[in-house]
């Protein structure tokens, strides 16, 4: 216990390195001087034998005493039961000004188990999610610049035509070359684009049930689709397959208008990606 409050004292003494200094508190040997905590007192040391403090080490209580003799200064530990540290420096006193210290949580250092995150863990983790995006940004400029395959998956309403080009496959994603033409005499502005999972309910009460899928990325995503403009896009999702009882919904809808879209996608294009 003695050597684990040693080792709890040096890290206190090095995290305050470089701070600003600790707060002073006076003691005397004729007084008692209260200490008042945020949180109950779990532990407690003076780093000399010419101070003392003491508290209830039974119940644990918010307030501890402290007392003092003639000799030099030393330094005070006090660990609440939260974890919350709090260090002080403690010096004799013939005369005292002050009895009483209630100390607020913000002069914490620290806690007895900080919340440390690994730089190292976490670099590689940025690493590897900015090597990913960046990934998806080339196939995806790849993808929009070659001849699509698929052949083409549409509908229209109003002038405004919605068409899957292709479906993609690689690694384990599938990438979905998404086109929006806009012949009509209006700017179309995107409310949302979403890709749904269908599922057709077998029995005499026949229903429908859908189930979003969420893009992990979204390359060249419009929000606006001029009069006479074609925009080209991609839509990458984790790689799903369909049973025959499924399909995929990709599902266009106007932000003020009435020009919404629906088209319909077959688990056979889902399941058979290029």
């Amino acid at each position: 216990m003695k050597t684990y409050i040693i080792a709890i004292m040096a890290f206190c003494t090095n995290h305050i390195m470089g701070q600003q200094p600790l707060d002073t508190i006076y003691a005397n040997d004729t007084k008692n001087v209260a200490l008042f905590f945020p949180e109950p007192i779990r532990q407690g040391i003076t780093g000399s034998d010419n101070f003392v403090f003491t508290y209830n080490r039974e119940r644990e209580q918010y307030f501890g005493l402290l007392q003092a003799k003639p000799g030099k200064e030393s330094n005070l530990l006090v660990i609440n039961n939260n974890g919350s540290i709090f260090s002080y420096i403690v010096r004799y006193k013939a005369q005292l000004s002050k009895l009483n210290y209630f100390i607020p949580l913000s002069n914490s250092i620290g806690n007895e188990r900080p919340n440390v995150t690994d730089p190292i863990q976490v670099e590689t983790s940025k690493k590897s999610i900015d090597n990913r995006t960046y990934y998806y940004q080339k196939f995806c400029s790849y993808l929009l610049d070659r001849t699509q395959h698929i052949g083409r998956i549409n509908h229209q309403n109003e002038g405004v035509i919605l068409s899957v080009e292709n479906i993609v496959f690689d690694k384990e994603e599938l990438y979905f070359v998404i086109q929006i033409e806009n012949n009509s005499t209006l700017d179309y502005d995107l409310n949302f684009l979403n890709l749904s999972v269908e599922t057709r309910q077998k029995g005499k009460k026949k229903s429908l049930q859908r189930l979003y899928q969420e893009p992990i990325y979204t390359h060249n995503l419009p929000s606006k689709v001029k009069e006479n403009e074609i925009v080209r896009f991609v839509y990458v999702l984790p790689k799903f397959s369909l049973s025959n009882e499924r399909r995929a919904i990709l599902e266009l809808n106007e932000k003020v208008g009435e020009r919404n879209i629906e088209l319909k996608i077959s688990h056979r294009f889902i399941n058979n990606p290029k």
